[in-house]
């Protein structure tokens, strides 16, 4: 109940936000950012149908098939997400647009349907379209990142629309906004870490090992390695940190074992006690 309650309030905010990057930005400049919207803004011009009329009619199909995949909840949550995108997109196409100039809308309209979208998905419900696309595609390809997958789905509808629009100009800033759209969905789902992963073979393991976790207070985890030439046992010291304190474990290990096999990689994804929890949020 907790979750229905949490899914009815926060569903019409979302919407607002993404429809407003549609109707307000995107449309009135004629930039269609990929999917069923992208789609919707194309066959507006044609027939002169309301942009937010047609994005709820075009998700019709695609619902029927979710429906026999994903159950009437999965439905029935799309289709509450897609009445809300509708609504405010019809409503807000009788106020003029943002701004005019080709790039503040791209970047504005794509900014902000990546933070409705990934609003939405975040609260577990979808806006239909490419996002039940990219569910059924997910199915067989689940190591692909939501953002990269709908930018892949895009990229063919992007191709649609230059055929239709025949703009190169409008196409590249329809691309620049279904970029916008991928990258800021991501950011919103999965966060924006900015960590690092610090892997040290040191002849001083005890000495940055009390460093680590006294002095720069940071978690530390002693692997068992073995020379692949020499076949002696090695400690290898594994440590994930934020970003900002990188560089004083890089000075720690100058200062006690300058020496020391180092490799520092960047962290994307980090779950667990001080990171991301595995339900959402902060663990």
């Amino acid at each position: 109940m907790k979750k229905i309650v949490r899914q009815i309030s926060l569903i019409p905010v979302a919407a607002l936000i993404y429809a407003a990057g549609v109707t307000s930005f995107l449309d009135p400049n004629g930039i269609a950012p990929g999917g069923i919207t992208g789609i919707a803004i194309v066959i507006n011009r044609i027939l002169s149908v309301d942009t937010g009329t047609l994005i709820l009619l075009l998700n019709i199909p695609l619902l029927i098939i979710a429906w026999r995949v994903y159950g009437i909840k999965f439905v029935l949550t799309s289709l509450y997400s897609l009445f809300w995108i509708s609504f405010f997109a019809n409503v807000m196409e009788y106020f003029p647009p943002a701004t005019q100039d080709l790039l503040l809308a791209t970047i504005g309209g794509g900014a902000l349907m990546a933070i409705g979208l990934g609003g939405i998905l975040r609260i577990g419900a979808t806006s239909g379209g490419t996002d039940i696309i990219v569910k059924l595609l997910q199915r067989k390809r689940n190591h692909i990142k939501t953002g990269t997958m709908f930018l892949i789905v895009d990229s063919c509808v992007l191709l649609f629309s230059f055929l239709v629009f025949q703009d190169i100009e409008k196409l590249m800033y329809a691309g620049m906004a279904i970029a916008i759209i991928s990258y800021g969905v991501d950011v919103v789902l999965y966060g924006k870490d900015e960590a690092k992963l610090i892997l040290i073979i040191s002849e001083q393991p005890e000495l940055l090992t009390e460093r680590f976790l006294h002095k720069l207070n940071i978690g530390v985890t002693l692997l068992e390695g073995q020379g692949g030439y020499t076949k002696e046992g090695k400690k290898i010291i594994m440590c994930v940190m934020k970003k900002r304190i990188a560089s004083m474990v890089l000075e720690s290990v100058k200062e006690l074992d300058p020496t020391a096999f180092m490799i520092v990689s960047d962290a994307n994804e980090i779950y667990g006690n001080g990171y991301k929890s595995y339900n959402g949020g902060n663990a």
